[in-house]
């Protein structure tokens, strides 16, 4: 895999790295993901408790979300990282009102800090590029012609 080519680039690259990880650990371990999260871990489940499927779900889509991250960094696909900016701030909202609400245990807020310092970090990132002049992977120069097609 080739590296990130600029700051943005990083932070995506990151996240992605990060994503799958975890949906790895979610898939491969959930226990200690629930654990992680703040969440119980009961000896047995009760009927009609879908906590496994819904973990699994999650982590596949974490999973999921990694691979994309990291396909985005490599084709330094700019559009893309805009677009994080918004929903990871929209996802940093959401889930610190499921701490305030009482929905989610105090810990899930590291969750939310996670998403909201991200998308701040991606967003100065792009600011940073944007002033070095960091051209997306698209405007890379095109390769040289050979010297038989100037003949």
């Amino acid at each position: 895999m080739k590296l990130p080519r600029s700051v943005a680039g990083w932070t995506i690259a990151v996240f992605g790295v990060l994503a799958l990880v975890m949906g790895a650990v979610g898939l491969l371990w959930p226990e200690a993901q629930l654990r992680m999260l703040g969440f119980e871990v009961p000896a047995t489940r009760s009927a009609g408790d879908y906590t496994g499927t819904f973990l699994l779900a999650s982590s596949m889509a974490s999973f999921n979300m990694g691979v994309y991250y990291l396909l985005a960094t490599v084709t330094e696909w700019r559009s893309f990282y805009r677009f994080t900016v918004v929903f990871r701030l929209v996802t940093f909202t959401v889930f610190t009102i499921a701490v305030l609400a009482d929905i989610a245990p105090d810990r899930f807020f590291g969750v939310a800090a996670w998403e909201g310092l991200g998308a701040v970090a991606t967003a100065v990132g792009l600011r940073v590029d944007a002033r070095r002049g960091t051209p997306p992977a698209s405007a890379a120069p095109a390769p040289a012609a050979s010297a038989d097609a100037a003949r």
